[in-house]
């Protein structure tokens, strides 16, 4: 079998997908114990066919900081969300999309050193893979909405040179 390593360029991407699964593992089922966390992480281990290597622990160090992030700044980051999803109430968003959107948010608001373009196309390319390609387009245009704002406001999101 293909090394499952290779689909993923850099732990982030892996570490935000697992960020994605966790949040949605947690949406769906409404618990967020310890128990659910150390399964939700061995299943994935099993699921992935990984070893206890460097990669996987990177990746998961990133998944654990997003999905830390995002329970501290669920409020602000739904409110952002809300703010530039039209028509669309965020309790009503596919559940997958909603956590992919989160993820990014979080990125762009709390970690000024991920460039928001690359925030947008790794959403948008785990949408792809997760969930429909009209989610795809969805989420991109939500999330350039957020990007032109905080770049208007003179948020985190620094100019790109």
């Amino acid at each position: 079998m293909d090394d499952p390593k290779q689909k993923f360029q850099h732990f982030k991407r892996l570490g935000r997908e697992l960020a994605m699964q966790y949040l949605f593992h947690t949406d769906l089922k409404g618990a967020d114990t310890q128990s659910e966390y150390d399964i939700f992480w061995e299943g994935i281990r099993e699921q992935l066919e990984l070893e206890d290597d460097r990669f996987l622990r990177k990746a998961r160090k990133y998944a654990e900081r997003l999905v830390l992030g995002i329970k501290e700044n669920l409020a602000e980051i739904d409110q952002t969300i809300s703010g530039f999803s039209e028509k669309w109430d965020i309790n009503r968003m596919a559940v997958v999309d909603r956590n992919i959107i989160r993820v990014a948010v979080y990125e762009m608001k709390f970690l000024p050193d991920i460039p928001p373009v690359v925030s947008i196309d790794e959403a948008v390319g785990i949408a792809k893979e997760f969930s429909s390609e009209k989610s795809g387009l969805f989420i991109n245009g939500v999330l350039n909405a957020v990007k032109d704002s905080l770049q208007k406001s003179g948020g985190e999101v620094a100019e790109e040179s």
